[in-house]
């Protein structure tokens, strides 16, 4: 944990890095806890208009425990990968640990995810087991022929087509397993994340990167871990920021996790979950905020214990500061990072003071400078790549099997994360924005490039062009613009129809919630999309 400082300077200046040799994930977050405190409370599962049931360290050490004996009896090795396709449920939690515990890879897998999604990032990993729910059984099955590697799928909601029943089969083993010696650089998590170009990349972590989130973690709760703390996301598990910025280093803290799936996330279902879970700590990303922001008099409807909030994906404004100021009676911190290098920045309002625009300073530990495209340091209050440099706990190892697309995120020593911003004299950083065609939407980073093939797989798409289009709500939302084939007809009932496709095969964030049928796109002499020409055609539609 942090030290205590009254300061950033002072933080800075007592923090230093305490990396052991040997680390495993699945051990820290949940077989050390579960030796010293194996009633101390880990996990509630707060069921919408359900039950709630809570979940100790030793429930966790003992599911996990079954699971990865359960898996090893499959046949499941150290580096062996392992898809987990679920939303926040206990199940999300104890599969990863039991995946780690044993030595094997996770791949945590959104359950928005199509059949086309699904496969891609399956058969690049070679995924050796899955377990998912019935919803992410059905998928599967129409895919299995597809993933010679995947050997085993296992079900939360009992047998299904392709599928056992995962409790069943955990029943016949025992809780008792030795975890796996790993290093804290041995693989860990591959989290698939989206470039401006062709298929998603898997950005491969070792152990040693929730040791590396831990500084940005704490810093935007205001020291995480404090007595009484109770932390809850709407964020995704599957998404790094629910996985890395919550559901595994509030673990690793002692802090008890709220797992809540909402059927359609709402405003008023939010504060409600704070009220009656009585939350001190929540990731809320900015969509949300937005949302939340728009009822009236929250404050008068819900009594709120909140001791923080933090933010990330996107600049707040002051606006929002304000908000949270009178509806939460604290101050939100802002954070930075990204699938590759996460919490890298971050503000804290315990040690400073919010400066709305601004995201923060580098949170403790982390070397984040701007630089040229060639890793040299650029002058205070210019305008430049946000890097970090190397070696670093949080980066990742690499890209998995894609060692070009690695080198090339790379100037010298320096990871460039693909934004640009400014860094005051005193270290503030700002967000400018990116310098490729990544479109954040609802906290989502989506590249255009996936959606772009999935697109001129209609029978009635030739060509495509997608980018983000400005929202109040959601930052940008995906919007295509489409060239058809001789004969189609471009009717609205076409666009639904088209949309319907992208959904259906990727995901229900990812596809384009606008279509403009167009007769040519803007291309370079090589063939590509202009896409920076198509992004200043839908900001002048606004």
């Amino acid at each position: 944990m942090l030290p205590e400082a009254s300061s950033y300077e002072e933080l800075a200046g007592k923090f230093t890095w305490s990396l052991p040799e040997r680390f495993n994930i699945g051990t820290a977050i949940c077989d050390d806890w579960a030796a010293r405190e194996p009633d101390r409370e880990a996990l509630i599962y707060a069921e919408e208009d359900g039950d709630t049931l809570a979940y100790t360290y030793g429930d966790l050490k003992r599911l996990s425990g079954q699971l990865a004996n359960l898996l090893t009896a499959r046949g499941v090795q150290p580096g062996d990968r392992i898809g987990v396709l679920l939303p926040q449920r206990p199940e999300t939690a104890f599969a990863h640990i039991a995946a780690l515990k044993l030595g094997a890879i996770t791949i945590p897998l959104f359950t928005l995810f199509g059949e086309e999604a699904l496969e891609y990032r399956l058969h690049n990993s070679g995924a050796k087991a899955v377990v998912t729910d019935s919803s992410g059984a059905a998928k599967l099955e129409k895919i299995r022929d597809k993933l010679p590697e995947l050997t085993t799928v296992f079900c939360v909601d009992g047998d299904r087509p392709g599928a056992e029943d995962l409790n069943r089969h955990m029943a016949g083993h025992q809780a008792d397993f030795q975890p796996f010696d790993t290093a804290a650089d041995d693989p860990a998590i591959i989290i698939y994340t989206s470039g401006t170009t062709g298929q998603p990349k898997g950005a491969l972590h070792g152990h040693r990167v929730l040791l590396g989130h831990l500084p940005g973690v704490e810093m935007s709760h205001d020291f995480l871990g404090q007595p009484g703390d109770r932390i809850w996301t709407p964020a995704d598990w599957a998404w790094i920021g629910g996985l890395l910025d919550v559901l595994m280093p509030a673990l690793y803290l002692g802090v008890p996790v709220v797992a809540c799936r909402f059927k359609k996330f709402t405003a008023e279902a939010a504060f409600q979950l704070l009220q009656d879970q009585k939350i001190r700590n929540s990731f809320l990303p900015p969509t949300a905020l937005k949302m939340m922001r728009q009822v009236e008099d929250p404050e008068k409807r819900w009594t709120l214990n909140l001791r923080s909030v933090a933010s990330g994906g996107e600049t707040l404004g002051a606006e929002l500061i304000d908000w949270g100021r009178r509806t939460f009676g604290l101050t939100i911190n802002e954070f930075y990072g990204q699938t590759e290098c996460n919490m890298i920045v971050s503000s804290c309002s315990r040690i400073m003071e919010a400066r709305p625009g601004i995201m923060g300073r580098a949170a403790v530990g982390h070397d984040v400078r701007i630089v040229d495209d060639s890793g040299m340091e650029l002058p205070a209050d210019t305008l430049g790549n946000i890097a970090v440099r190397r070696p670093d706990p949080v980066m990742f190892l690499g890209y998995w099997n894609n060692s070009e697309a690695t080198e090339k995120k790379f100037a010298g020593d320096w990871l460039l994360t693909g934004d640009t911003g400014i860094c005051s004299e005193d270290g503030w950083l700002r967000f400018v924005g990116r310098d490729d065609d990544v479109i954040t939407s609802s906290g989502y980073r989506i590249g255009p490039g996936e959606i772009e093939d999935c697109l001129i797989k209609h029978p009635a798409v030739a060509m495509a062009g997608v980018v983000g289009k400005p929202d109040e709500q959601r930052t940008e939302i995906v919007k295509a613009y489409v060239v058809l084939k001789a004969g189609a007809e471009p009717t609205k009932e076409l666009a639904k129809e088209i949309a319907d496709f992208v959904k259906i095969r990727l995901a229900a964030h990812e596809y384009p919630r606008e279509i403009d049928f167009v007769d040519a796109l803007p291309l370079t002499t090589t063939g590509k999309v202009i896409r920076r020409e198509l992004r200043a055609k839908s900001e002048r539609e606004e």
